[in-house]
């Protein structure tokens, strides 16, 4: 099978495709043949800043091509999404049966790998952020897979104002037809009228903008791979408060309410209430200029390999 191997020599180049043996699933694991993997900015920064090689994982949909001692619930034949923590730029990948769920049979493997992490990131970001209705929200990276479904759930929840931060102009439409009722851009000085609630998937230098945005008693959000730091004073003249947020903490410790989210999550997008918005579907040979589209923050929703 192919595969897209990560390597560190020191020039621009550091994706490769290669054979491989095809993987044996251990317990509890499912062999996926995959038919989309999604590419998310915490895998493009590990490329870039990682120290040495290492499997690329992330999220996967396809068919269930065989399974594992002690799996239950999965077989073959099965259409799946789910988290592989091995190598998921493959034509084979494995997946943890606790990291898998069911694609329904009127959605795609690419409708599952935009719709499913990133909107389970949406929902748990924004809802950390305790928004009440009539309450304003801002979202950064509002053009990002999760950015484009947390623009569409604050909008959906009763927001009164949604405000979309980007880091271009040429995204402002874009947004705004997801339900942005204001665009403000990163390099602006002062993003408006202040906000209950930021969910911020950027981080490092942002969140300082992203901290003074906040109305008094608001809630920043901080879901994101980037890091940085917080001033605590900017957070005490406006009584406001910093709160993070982890999808793999919520669900390793509330598999059930996990569960009732994912459930609720395509019923959502069944309906129309949310929609994904996927940005390119590239080969799986052409892995390097995915990571490349998605490092310029060029890209409008999801990018998605398609092998």
């Amino acid at each position: 099978m192919r595969r897209v191997r990560y390597e560190v020599n020191g020039g621009p180049e550091v994706l490769f495709v290669e054979e491989a043996p095809v993987p044996v699933p251990g317990p509890g694991e499912l062999l996926v043949r995959t038919e989309a993997i999604g590419i998310s900015l915490p895998t493009v920064r590990k490329v870039r800043e990682g120290h040495q090689a290492g499997a690329l994982g992330g999220e996967v949909a396809g068919t269930v091509a065989a399974v594992g001692e002690g799996v239950t619930g999965f077989a073959p034949g099965d259409r799946v999404t789910g988290i592989c923590f091995a190598h998921s730029y493959a034509e084979l990948a494995l997946v943890h049966q606790a990291f898998a769920s069911r694609v329904p049979e009127w959605a795609s493997a690419v409708d599952a790998v935009a719709l499913v992490r990133s909107g389970l990131v949406a929902r748990g970001a924004y809802e950390a952020g305790r928004p009440a209705a009539g309450e304003s929200v801002l979202v950064t990276a509002a053009a990002s897979a999760v950015g484009t479904l947390a623009l569409q759930y604050a909008k959906a929840g009763g927001a009164a104002r949604v405000v979309a931060a980007v880091g271009s102009p040429d995204k402002a439409e874009f947004v705004r037809a997801l339900g942005a009722d204001e665009v403000v851009l990163y390099g602006d000085d002062g993003w408006g009228e202040p906000v209950d609630v930021v969910l911020d998937g950027v981080g490092g230098d942002l969140l300082g903008p992203a901290v003074r945005a906040l109305a008094p008693g608001g809630r920043l959000v901080a879901f994101s791979s980037g890091g940085g730091t917080v001033d605590a004073f900017e957070l005490l003249v406006r009584s406001a408060s910093v709160i993070g947020f982890q999808m793999a903490a919520l669900a390793r410790n509330q598999p059930e309410l996990y569960a009732r989210r994912l459930v609720e999550l395509w019923e959502l997008h069944r309906t129309g209430v949310l929609r994904t918005h996927v940005h390119a579907r590239i080969p799986l040979a052409d892995a390097a200029r995915a990571h490349a589209l998605v490092e310029s923050r060029s890209n409008l929703g999801k990018v998605v390999l398609v092998p």
